[in-house]
């Protein structure tokens, strides 16, 4: 199969190179830096700079996940430009190259997120739930779905994925959290009563992989743990496994004096669980956030 991958130098994109190239796959990185793409994605990993290079070689499928990172830095106006012209307008660029292909490929799996919901409270949230409050994380969200879905005009089936808080021994949240917890200053943010959709990096990539594979997947699937867990209980969990007390907390107050209407992302939560993965058959190895952790950090 040929695979075409946006953000394929990212935390989960090198993730599917390796797994993908393993089997066998041929994979092509669509990226800014194509010349890092072998480095990063591996030797057997072909980097393209434009969409144009790939000329009459067709393409099997299409993984769009490129996005500037959200939680990088604060959301000025220029940041907002930057997050909605790395998802949005890369996701059109895409579209336009799709349409005038002779052969366009069968599925097309794009890139979303939890904060598709907002902040949930106590909701429980699934698929079929409304978004439940509009912040720009929201609409961020459901405007790269609505742009992703009008591959499905061109023939091609599109799955969203809703991807919670990857945890990975390699990057990602995970590791910016390391330092301060091992020196014993980790703790709860805020109230610690939010929910965190989590989901273990290998279980992200079996279940993209999972649904590359189904003949029928279309439409939006969560991507997390089907047992999500408050803020603090993930502090604790994280402390156990480093060892460590995580007793110091991070003030609300202070997080949105800093970060501005960014520390919604920090503040708030989605109590949401993976009904439409579960529902067609895919099974989690990593249920439990403790034996999670335990497991990543071994790696380390």
């Amino acid at each position: 199969m040929h695979i075409l991958l946006t953000g394929g130098t990212g935390l989960i994109g090198t993730h599917l190179c390796r797994y993908w190239s393993a089997q066998g796959h041929q994979v092509t990185v669509w990226s800014r830096q194509p010349g890092q793409v072998a480095r990063l994605c591996g030797a057997h990993v072909r980097g393209i700079g434009a969409l144009e290079e790939l000329r009459s070689q067709p393409v099997d499928a299409v993984i769009n996940l490129a996005g500037a990172p959200i939680a990088q830095r604060p959301w000025t106006r220029h940041r907002r430009n930057v997050l909605w012209a790395s998802r949005i307008a890369l996701t059109e660029q895409l579209l336009a190259w799709l349409d005038v292909q002779p052969q366009r490929p069968r599925i097309m799996i794009s890139g979303s997120a939890i904060g598709w919901y907002g902040d949930g409270g106590e909701r429980q949230l699934d698929e079929s739930s409304p978004p439940v409050s509009e912040d720009f994380a929201s609409q961020l969200c459901i405007a790269w779905e609505e742009t992703a879905q009008r591959a499905e005009a061109l023939g091609i089936r599109v799955v969203l994925l809703r991807t919670g808080l990857v945890l990975s021994s390699e990057g990602g949240m995970l590791a910016h959290l390391l330092k301060p917890f091992r020196l014993g200053l980790g703790g709860p943010v805020g109230s610690g009563r939010q929910w965190m959709p989590w989901i273990h990096i290998d279980d992200q990539i079996a279940a993209i992989d999972f649904l590359l594979n189904s003949q029928t997947a279309s439409g939006p699937y969560n991507a997390c743990a089907p047992r999500p867990v408050r803020n603090r209980e993930f502090a604790k969990r994280l402390g156990k496994a480093l060892h460590r007390p995580a007793l110091l907390p991070l003030p609300g107050p202070v997080l949105r004096a800093c970060l501005g209407e960014l520390s919604g992302l920090l503040l708030g939560g989605q109590r949401a669980r993976p009904g439409r993965l579960e529902e067609a058959g895919f099974t989690f190895a990593f249920h439990d956030l403790q034996s999670a952790l335990d497991e990543l950090l071994r790696r380390r």
